[in-house]
């Protein structure tokens, strides 16, 4: 069992199971853990099926989480899943000003004329006219790259440059089209943490730089997006805007920076989303990484690394990388 952390407010949600049996949906209350599939009408399979019904089953869980008479498991005895199964997961990116100030840098083509720091006054600028003009950069991703918070992380052998990118998670609550910023945080259920790995070496299309990103390779590797361990109610979130967001790689800080530092707030990346798509109850809409990624620190993931990622009060996952093995 990993490291045991108990979230903001008073009982978070998860996927959980023996270390042999079927996963349950459960409420996580001080380290002990409620199946919720027998503790709720309507016995919800997953967790997805309790965010579904998010404002009926909300002050219900608020009861269980309040009555000690119910029987609950020790989360030490039981395996921590990807808390939930999203249908859509939609990526947000180059969201933080000094990570995306950093990355600019770093792809800067050998033959740039600026000085390091002209590049970075002038991208500064631009960074700051985005965020004036509302103009969030969003992708789609795959849910078949979500893995649990301590699952091992394979990387595949085509991946020469595997990155790290921790990422708070919002977690939709009802179906979401062409919802206001004003109203968009009513349409959240709660949050979790997301690593967004990407393999740098794939981001660009060097055979057709015309086409740009080639988000499909570089993101969407079985395993790449590890989630959680648990999913905490929005109502005990303070401020999403005011989190630390924290990655350690083998016991080293890498980054460490807070939420204020990005350009696009959870409202607003979820009234931009839903403009175009229909978000649907359990999706993801993840809200991007801050500095210090490998790309800056010159260190990419490798065979045996340890990832340790946390979020202010939203607990801690820990994923070991293991590289693939030869065909």
């Amino acid at each position: 069992m990993a490291t045991l952390a108990q979230p903001a407010g008073p009982f978070a949600l998860g996927t959980f199971s023996a270390q042999d049996g079927e996963p349950f949906p459960g409420l996580l209350v001080k380290e002990r853990v409620l199946d919720l599939s027998s503790a709720l009408d309507r016995a919800p399979a997953d967790v997805r099926a309790v965010v579904e019904r998010w404002e009926e089953t909300l002050p219900l869980l608020y009861a269980l989480a309040a009555d000690d008479t119910l029987a609950r498991r020790p989360l030490a005895d039981l395996r921590v899943h990807a808390p939930i199964e999203p249908r859509q997961i939609f990526q947000s990116g180059a969201n933080y000003r000094q990570h995306v100030i950093d990355l600019e840098v770093a792809h800067r083509s050998p033959d740039d004329p600026r000085t390091v720091e002209e590049a970075r006054a002038e991208i500064a600028a631009v960074m700051d006219r985005r965020a004036a003009e509302d103009l969030p950069y969003v992708f789609i991703g795959l849910p078949s790259t979500v893995a649990g918070p301590y699952d091992d992380v394979v990387l595949p052998s085509w991946a020469q440059k595997p990155d790290w990118e921790l990422e708070l998670a919002a977690v939709i609550a009802k179906p979401a089209h062409r919802v206001s910023v004003e109203e968009a945080l009513e349409y959240v259920a709660g949050y979790t943490i997301a690593n967004d790995l990407t393999d740098r070496a794939t981001v660009f299309r060097r055979d057709m730089p015309a086409i740009g990103t080639d988000w499909l390779r570089c993101k969407n590797a079985p395993g790449f997006t590890p989630l959680g361990p648990w999913i905490v109610p929005a109502e005990s979130v303070a401020d999403p805007g005011d989190l630390r967001v924290t990655l350690k790689l083998n016991g080293e800080t890498m980054q460490d920076e807070s939420t204020k530092d990005m350009l696009f707030g959870v409202a607003r990346l979820v009234s931009y989303v839903s403009r175009t798509a229909q978000l649907l109850p359990g999706d993801l809409v993840l809200t991007g990484s801050p500095a210090g990624n490998g790309i800056h620190w010159g260190r990419l993931l490798r065979d045996g690394d340890v990832m340790e990622g946390s979020i202010t009060g939203l607990g801690v996952q820990r994923t070991r990388c293991v590289a693939e093995a030869s065909a």
